[in-house]
């Protein structure tokens, strides 16, 4: 008998006690997230060498660029806790959302609002959208969803909260307390007009909604598009190689996104109308062109 068994006896103390029995090798495996593995064929990494400088699931910082990749369920959310501080600081960065990957910055921040739109080379005729935490951030920056009323105004506010959050964008007519570099547009050589529509967001991403909450305010937002095909990117990897160097700060990788944006709604008219039909189903309450088509004849 081994030592190790005799000793095991000894311990039990009883005759004929049936010695406990212990494995001789104990292996150990980590979980690895399905999706990291798309990134190891050789074939992927000898078509564009530069995607192997994200190919970890790690939070590192090179050439300027901090890409943090997470959990797309929200389970390890303090690795955003670098990303806020970006946010705070002036930052441009990509976050998920629930339907595409969005370029974004601090609302209030003038200069990295300007930089957004020197990253994606938006023009300055085309507004910016806001992600908002809640109901109070869209009462704060717009002048709200249109409520019921005794005269029989249907409460459109009601259905809009069965939607919310959710992948839809709505128009509103902007507030006051709006900067006013989401809302003009024209160039540094002729005056600025004012818009007075924006459209807001509640996207339904437990990432994106960490990094809401932890910054305690809203963002500007615009969806992540190749400059070139003028398509949605749905790779944060490619993202990374693509915006990271125009300037981009940071990227969140929360997972490989679909091809299928929000549903854009202009609820400005006296009937809410879909501008963009897009994830987000059409509601009983919402006219599309083929509903107008059908009032017209």
């Amino acid at each position: 008998m081994s030592l190790e068994a005799k000793a095991i006896g000894a311990h039990c103390g009883m005759a004929g006690a049936v010695p406990l029995q212990f494995p001789t090798r104990v292996s150990f495996h980590s979980a690895v997230p399905l999706r990291t593995r798309r990134f190891q064929p050789l074939a992927v990494v000898k078509k564009s060498p530069k995607r192997l400088r994200y190919s970890a699931p790690r939070l590192t910082k090179e050439d300027g660029l901090l890409y943090v990749q997470v959990d797309q369920f929200g389970s390890d959310s303090w690795k955003l806790d670098p990303v806020v501080e970006l946010l705070k600081g002036g930052a441009v960065g990509v976050i998920p959302t629930d339907t595409v990957y969005a370029i974004v910055c601090d609302l209030n921040n003038r200069s990295a609002i300007e930089r957004l739109r020197r990253i994606k080379e938006i023009e300055p005729s085309k507004p910016l959208s806001i992600i908002c935490r809640s109901f109070r951030d869209i009462d704060t920056y717009t002048t709200g969803f249109p409520r019921g009323n005794a005269q029989g105004l249907t409460d459109i506010f009601r259905a809009v909260k069965h939607c919310l959050p959710g992948p839809y964008t709505f128009i509103l007519t902007a507030s006051k307390q709006l900067p006013k570099q989401c809302t003009r547009y024209g160039t540094a050589a002729s005056k600025y007009v004012s818009r007075k529509k924006v459209g807001v967001r509640i996207p339904d991403d437990p990432v994106c909604q960490a990094i809401l909450e932890k910054l305690d305010g809203p963002l500007i937002s615009t969806s992540v598009k190749s400059p070139k095909e003028n398509e949605w990117i749905l790779d944060p990897v490619i993202i990374a190689d693509v915006y990271g160097p125009e300037g981009l700060d940071f990227v969140v990788d929360a997972g490989l996104r679909v091809a299928d944006p929000s549903t854009v709604v202009d609820m400005t008219e006296s009937s809410p109308r879909i501008i963009r039909q897009g994830k987000g189903p059409k509601q009983p309450w919402m006219l599309s062109e083929d509903d107008e088509s059908a009032l017209d004849e």
